[in-house]
């Protein structure tokens, strides 16, 4: 597995984080499926485990990290609000979006399945305008997981965002 970080600064209405990085784990699981990338993230103690897609229009959560794991097909996705880059992304790959990170699906194959979790205790808000004081506040200061959800313990966000 190789792990790539990325700060995004603000981009039009999308925040994005001021302080942590994406993370890209190409290969983060070799072979994966959806219910390994659940496995994983259950027993790393992220919750809300959902398998879906990525919405078509740009996004972010500002209560709450994320993390996406391709469970299986392959997408383009553009991270970081409209000024963003161009990811593409095939199964076994996982994103660890920090609050504030603008995202959206640019086309996928039809059998694209991603599987998305959270830190236990944050809200997955769903925002599509520009944010208040109060939700860079609360983007700012989210605490950050206390395991990685492909890692655990050591490794990941770990190393990047400690």
């Amino acid at each position: 597995m190789s792990i790539e970080q990325i700060v995004f600064h603000p981009s039009d209405w999308v925040p994005n984080n001021p302080t942590l990085p994406m993370l890209i784990y190409r290969r983060a699981i070799f072979d994966a499926t959806s219910s390994d990338f659940e496995a994983a993230f259950s027993e790393n103690g992220w919750t809300g485990i959902w398998q879906n897609g990525v919405f078509d229009y740009q996004h972010y959560h500002s209560g709450a990290h994320e993390v996406l794991g391709v469970g299986s097909g392959s997408a383009k996705l553009l991270i970081g609000g409209p000024d963003g880059k161009t990811f593409d992304l095939i199964a076994g790959d996982a994103l660890i979006l920090p609050a504030g990170t603008g995202h959206k699906n640019l086309g996928s194959s039809p059998d694209f399945q991603i599987v998305g979790a959270y830190p236990e205790g944050q809200n997955a808000d769903i925002q599509t305008q520009a944010a208040s004081d109060a939700m860079l506040k609360t983007i700012s200061s989210l605490p950050v997981p206390s395991t990685d959800p492909i890692c655990g313990l050591a490794g990941g966000l770990n190393d990047y965002w400690r």
